[in-house]
Formats: structure tokens, sequence, C-alpha cells
């Protein structure tokens, strides 16, 4: 196959590095990749060249491909010159964005859309969201670390000691429990909170303390997204919430309903109980926030606690994120290929048909 490879609007990742190109010229595909495509994340057109692939403009990566792939979907109306048979690989985000989908659908491309990749273990090498949630919650951490005006660890000096920070991280999933680990690394008190029952375990054993409200809905089947909870667990929740937020100098909320919006965990009466100083980083941001005063990209300053919206924190990490993400491509692309480098298309197969929204124009339900 012809692969493409393009550089994001907006964003300082790439989705394929040189080293995996220089895996997939190995296995027989040849690669085009758009001049700059992984500058911002460190990577020159001199190292793709050295690795195999062809650097051109744009317009001929799009038009002369059999597969392209990115991180954003790339818009519809640069498709126009597209080949008939085009794959497309992205994040396609269906359940945000199902009009895009049919967009694409009337260009009669296929289109596997990455954040539809299950959960399950076979799938692990393939989960781009696992591998950016990770980041994303390393990152989380340091960005509250740089933010509040106190230490992390606790400091005995000649003049006195000062206090660890108090770190509360509401969600326990991949970028809830890496933000765990940085945290408990820079000598924070770290307490979580999480509405599946088996996120206990994993707490503690990243040394964090596990703040339990009885009664969740734990559903298994959710592919590592928090489920709806009922109005009572809810209740319960935030006023258990409230009292912890009140002596946190630092909440990370990381949790997302797929195709809903976030739930709100931290309400606006719960920051006006917050000491001034204190940091709320909120990595759902981009699906409405977990914080009801957080606006997605910005950061906001409510009586002097700062809420910062971001859910896209792996791309101040461009470099690894890249790295991490094309692996996740490369071993993706191994499993729905055959042989000869062809997709196989076996819809018996739960990672194909969970990933593949679009065959031969048809929008598929997932």
């Amino acid at each position: 196959m012809k692969v493409g490879i393009l550089k994001e609007a907006n964003e300082a990742r790439v989705s394929i590095i040189p080293d995996t190109v220089k895996k997939l010229v190995g296995l027989g595909h040849s690669c085009l990749v758009e001049t700059g495509a992984g500058l911002e994340s460190f990577s020159s057109d001199k190292d793709y060249k050295a690795a195999g692939a062809v650097v051109t403009d744009r317009k001929e990566v799009i038009s002369t491909v059999d597969l392209l792939i990115s991180i954003t979907p790339i818009a519809p109306n640069e498709l126009k010159n597209a080949l008939s048979h085009l794959t497309q690989i992205a994040l396609f985000e269906p359940f945000n964005a199902p009009d895009r989908i049919k967009n694409y659908a009337q260009a009669q491309h296929n289109a596997f859309s990455l954040d539809m990749i299950p959960r399950i273990t076979i799938a692990q090498s393939m989960d781009v969201l696992s591998s950016m949630a990770s980041i994303a919650g390393y990152k989380a951490v340091l960005l509250a670390a740089n933010l509040i005006p106190s230490y992390f660890p606790m400091l005995s000096t000649a003049a006195g000691s000062i206090p660890p920070a108090k770190v509360l991280i509401l969600g326990a999933g991949v970028a809830g429990l890496q933000a765990i680990a940085t945290a408990k690394r820079l000598g924070a008190v770290v307490e979580a909170s999480d509405v599946r029952a088996a996120a206990k375990e994993e707490v503690m054993s990243l040394g964090g303390k596990f703040i339990e409200v009885e009664g969740a809905t734990d559903d298994k089947g959710a592919g590592g997204y928090a489920v709806e909870q009922s109005e009572d667990f809810k209740k319960r929740q935030q006023a258990l919430v409230q009292a912890k937020a009140k002596k946190a100098d630092v909440i990370i909320t990381t949790a997302q309903l797929r195709g809903r919006p976030a739930p709100t965990l931290i309400p606006a009466s719960t920051v006006n109980e917050m000491r001034a100083g204190s940091v709320i980083i909120d990595l759902a941001a981009s699906t409405g926030g977990n914080c009801e005063l957080s606006k997605d990209n910005e950061t906001v300053n409510h009586n002097g606690v700062r809420i910062v919206g971001n859910s896209n924190l792996a791309a101040l990490v461009s470099s690894d994120a890249s790295s991490l993400f094309s692996r996740n491509i490369f071993n993706f692309l191994k499993h729905l290929t055959d042989k000869e480098g062809q997709f196989k298309f076996d819809m018996e197969d739960k990672i194909t048909a969970s990933a593949l929204i679009v065959k031969d124009g048809k929008v598929l339900g997932n």
C-alpha cells in the first residue's frame, strides 16, 4: 500500500514517526510524508527521507495514497481528489461527531476510528487513548505543581517544616493512575475517587488513599470510561468531594462518558469553598468538563482558584506522545492487514468490527 502521513493542523504531534516509517517500508509499503509533518515533534524531513519515505506536498499525499493516517480527521473538502478506495485512520470520535462521519461516507471511502478500538487485552498495544491518557495524567501533575504557590513534598528546614501538598484525583483510569503515581513521586499526599470498585486496589498499590462512595454502578463493559450514576450516588459523591476539595491544593479530574457530556464532579459551590491558590486540572474539558466552571482550552481564575481546561495535554509531550501513537498505529495496521499488506476487513474480528466505522461509503453501527 501507499501510506500517507500528514502534518496536523493545530497539533504538535505527528501520527507516524520515522522509526515506524522504516518498519512500514520494511513490510513492503511505500510512505509519503507531507513536508514539515514531524517538525513540532522533533522529526525532520531529513529523518523521514532516511527512513525511506518520500517527502512531498500535502496535495500529492492526499491524492495518491491508499491509506491516509492522521491524528485529527482530514476535512472532507480536502478529499475530493483522493483515490476512490482510500482508507483513513484517525480519531474520528463518531459518538461526538456523527454528522462528520456522514460526510466521509459520501466519498465512498473506508474509515477506522482509533478511539473505537476496544479496551481489551489483545488490543492494548493498539490503544492510543490509553497511551495518550497516561501522558496527560503525568503532565497534569507537573502543570499543577508549576501553578500552585507551594511545595509538593514536605520540606524540613531550620526555619520550620512545610507540609506536603494535598492532591485529589477524580477518576482512577489510565490518566488518573498515572497522575497518582507522579504526584506520589513528587511527595504529595494523594487521595483518589472512582466509581469502579476495581480501582480501589490499583489506587492503593500506587500509594494513594481511595475515597469510597457506596452504591456505585460498576459497568465492566464501558471500555475504561465512567458510567452514568444514580442521582442518589451523585449527591453523596458530591458531598464527599466537596469536603475533600476544601482541603485540597490540587484537584485533577479525568472522568468522561463515551458519547455523552462529562459528569459534573465539582460544582461552582465546591470551587467557592476551595482555598485561593488551589488548582484544578480538568482533563475532560473538551466534553463539557468535570468542573462546572471549566472552559475548554482556557484557564479560569475563580476567586484565586485556577481551573485549567485542557483535554490534550499529551500534545505538550509531543516527541514521546508521537512515538507511542505511532507504535499503536503500527500494531493496529499489522492486525488489520494480511501477509500481502492489504486490509482484511474481517468483521468477525472484534477489533476490526469496533474500529471500522465506514466501509465502502456505508456508515457502520458500533
